[in-house]
């Protein structure tokens, strides 16, 4: 028997009486999405401080990525791919190895975080399950001796899952009703017209009817959401657990979205690395978007838009401060609400004629200012004279082929300038004694192929260092005052990139200038600047 009582039922049976924490908050639905880190770290700060917190006034569901107790290098995402390489290899055995620390990992967060020795016994055979099917899968891959997309997905899903088991045993542990929900089946069989909007329009609703089937229970859901066509890894990202929490969101009409990391939310700088870095109150897509690429860890951009063409705020938080207002990332004009793409208007034809001058603004504080590292610069000079459009084709065609993303470019008729970026290292040893090494298969192999089109230089060790602000074009002298400062402080600019973007200024320097170099513009540009 049990009867309900402000958002709590009571249950009773012979022996026991429990209280349950029901998911019947008042208001609307927040989808709250938690980061990898985040539950490695603060596991129960985010069950009791935020997700039972949140209980009493709106209805939640939490969104969970792999778990990464220490950083998001040794991940659990990160851990569940090289088990995947490892195997593809004949006769290793060391994919056996990296699923026995996964399992470890687990089972002792799961001792330490639970209390009642139930849910820590029921926690602990969840886990020994899936890690059972996942060595089995990788095993029976390795007798195939090949790991297809569908494949790797199927693998990375196994974080998802052990994550979400972990939540939602902390909530039930604390006496909250709640239910570990899979999603990697909700992605129809056939998907006929690919990844267009249509797609997701369509799987927003159907995450909405498998949120509904929770009742009053709170879901605790996956961030990974199926296979899809070309591979959820492949096609759309390691945002994917972003998107999959934007499309609950615009499934259930929810109030927020809520993206919690562990800082306060978006600064004008790297607090960590500018210590007069202040906290923006608000920001537009088109600002976060570039900020992300260009850098700083924000949001995946296709999340962004999913969210904001249905209306919905993204807020970003931090776990360790639940009450702290974050940054809210939501367009500043109603015209914005309406474009295809965030922050950019979709007209053919625009212009800079004098009839729009008295748009043009005096020089105003940016929004921010970002650093990327990990930057390799190319150059190449042709040898032959030949039309730019075929000399142009022949470089871009390679980069696919070799499946290089160029973040910046510098082109003349003859000679392009290209900025690469790469989260594994692409060459090791040190320039000044000429022991470089190329490391990455396919920046040697698209160095090799862009030789036929002229002479290839490589400069490594350099980063893109970028000021952000809506309607900066606009501004008149935010370029030169960037660039005259940076002079001033003997910073050299390798590239300089303007125009592709109505709100990006960007330059090349050295890595090891980066940290100065963004003070000195924080300084110059933000606390100075009117």
């Amino acid at each position: 028997m049990a009867y309900t009582t402000n958002g709590y039922v009571v249950a009773h049976d012979s022996h026991t009486t429990r209280t349950w924490q029901r998911n019947t908050g008042s208001g609307g639905w927040i989808i709250q999405k938690f980061g990898g880190t985040s539950i490695g770290k603060f596991a129960v700060n985010i069950v009791e401080d935020i997700i039972m917190a949140s209980l009493s006034q709106r209805k939640v569901v939490a969104v969970c990525s792999a778990r990464s107790p220490y950083s998001k290098a040794e991940g659990t995402t990160n851990r569940l791919l090289r088990a995947a390489r490892e195997a593809e290899r004949q006769g290793s055995k060391n994919y056996e190895k990296i699923v026995s620390v996964i399992r470890e990992d687990h089972v002792a967060a799961a001792r330490s975080c639970a209390r009642s020795p139930d849910v820590i016994e029921s926690l602990i055979q969840d886990i020994n399950d899936e890690c059972d099917t996942l060595s089995g899968l990788l095993g029976a891959l390795q007798t195939v001796e090949e790991v297809t997309t569908k494949s790797e997905d199927k693998i990375i899903s196994t974080g998802e899952k052990l994550s979400c088991r972990f939540i939602a045993a902390l909530l039930r542990d604390r006496g909250v009703d709640s239910e570990f929900v899979d999603l990697s089946k909700i992605v129809p069989c056939k998907v006929h017209d690919g990844l267009n909007q249509s797609f997701y329009q369509d799987i927003a609703r159907l995450l909405a009817d498998r949120i509904h089937l929770c009742g009053d229970r709170v879901p605790v859901v996956t961030g990974y959401f199926g296979v899809v066509p070309g591979g959820l890894l492949n096609s759309i990202g390691r945002g994917y657990t972003d998107l999959c929490a934007a499309l609950i969101a615009v499934g259930l009409k929810a109030d927020e979205l809520q993206v919690w990391k562990e800082v306060d939310g978006i600064f004008t700088a790297d607090p960590r690395k500018v210590p007069t870095a202040r906290l923006l109150s608000t920001i537009t897509p088109a600002e976060a978007a570039e900020l992300t690429f260009y850098g700083s860890e924000v949001i995946h951009p296709f999340t962004m838009e999913q969210a904001i063409r249905a209306r919905i705020p993204i807020r970003i938080k931090n776990v360790m401060n639940p009450r702290g207002k974050g940054t809210v990332i939501f367009p500043d004009s109603a015209a914005e609400l309406d474009n295809a793409v965030p922050g950019h208007e979709p007209k053919l034809f625009r212009t800079r004629s004098s009839s729009v001058l008295s748009q043009h603004q005096r020089p105003k504080r940016p929004t921010a200012v970002t650093i990327k590292r990990q930057i390799l610069v190319m150059n190449i000079h042709s040898n032959k004279r030949s039309l730019s459009h075929g000399f142009f084709a022949k470089i871009f065609s390679t980069l696919d082929k070799w499946r290089l993303s160029v973040d910046l470019i510098a082109t003349s008729e003859v000679h392009v300038s290209m900025a690469l970026h790469s989260e594994s290292a692409l060459l090791e040893g040190d320039i000044d004694s000429n022991q470089l090494k190329i490391l990455d298969r396919d920046l040697h192999g698209a160095i090799a192929e862009l030789r036929e089109c002229g002479t290839v230089d490589i400069i490594p060790h350099m980063a893109i260092l970028s000021l952000v602000g809506r309607q900066m074009k606009n501004m008149i002298g935010v370029a030169g005052k960037m660039f005259s400062t940076l002079g001033e402080n003997n910073v050299n600019i390798e590239m300089i990139s303007q125009g592709a973007s109505e709100i990006n200024i960007s330059c090349v320097i050295e890595e090891r200038d980066a940290d100065r170099a963004i003070n000195i513009l924080h300084t110059n540009l933000f606390q100075f600047l009117e």
